[in-house]
């Protein structure tokens, strides 16, 4: 066996804690798929263009809870996630069941990973600010172009 085929085994044998489907009315016909590990979370869309992303857990920074009145009556909601991640810096889970409950369990094991890692706060947020979002050269914010 190859070290690619043990690494592959690695992520492959990673037990998926939460799945679900996004949900129209309701019931899960979508193509795309939500779930996590205690180590990453990954979604996985299409069906014939087929697009995988996995997010370190520890890089998630905030985890908010979304429910519009629709979503209600038809019992699922969404959950966003603000990451450090480049390529991902917000997801939004949408129109999953029990959301509340999925961000419960979100935040216990990004806290967890966190502290597995001994990540905090102030480096998580740091990496962060290092992206100009705006795409002014204004890095930090403070008026004035800054330039690396």
């Amino acid at each position: 066996m190859s070290k690619i085929d043990r690494l592959t085994n690695l992520t492959e044998n990673e037990e998926i804690l939460w799945q679900d489907r996004k949900r129209y009315l309701g019931l899960p016909l979508s193509f795309t798929i939500y779930s996590f590990s205690k180590n990453k979370f990954y979604l996985k869309t299409g069906i014939f263009n087929i697009k995988s992303e996995e997010i370190l857990l520890y890089r998630i920074l905030d985890i908010t809870f979304k429910q519009s009145f629709g979503q209600k009556i038809f019992g699922v909601g969404s959950v966003i996630l603000n990451t450090a991640d480049k390529t991902t810096p917000v997801l939004e889970i949408r129109s999953i069941k029990t959301p509340d409950r999925v961000r419960k369990a979100l935040s216990t094991l990004v806290e967890q990973r966190r502290d597995e890692k001994r990540v905090t706060g102030k480096e998580m947020f740091g990496a962060a600010g290092a992206f100009d979002n705006a795409g002014d050269g204004d890095f930090d914010f403070d008026g004035v172009i800054d330039h690396l």
